[in-house]
């Protein structure tokens, strides 16, 4: 059997830019103090998601302690977190994969 496989090749300009090199995340910590219609409705404020996805996100922390809910670049991932942390919800900036 003959099995061909194919390999995703990267674009040299895109590499020189960086874009897609060293993605960042915000992660959001389940907490007793807000309500889940107040971290839903800041996340959807902080990330530009929709309700599904900042409930979803919300449900994750709320079950499991904490979740990653934006995946941008350092920047961007600082200035969500700065929003979510506004109305008290503990956050944390951090790269996406540790290389």
């Amino acid at each position: 059997m003959n099995v061909r496989m194919s390999f995703p090749v990267a674009d040299p300009n895109q590499a020189q830019s960086g874009a897609g090199i060293g993605r960042w995340m915000v992660i959001i910590f389940n907490n007793e103090t807000n309500s889940t219609d107040e971290v839903v409705n800041i996340l959807m404020v902080a990330t530009k998601c929709d309700v599904e996805e900042a409930a979803i996100e919300m449900w994750e922390a709320h079950t499991f302690g904490k979740a990653p809910v934006h995946f941008a670049s350092k920047e961007e991932c600082e200035d969500a977190a700065r929003i979510i942390s506004s109305i008290g919800v503990a956050t944390e900036v951090a790269r996406e994969w540790n290389d």
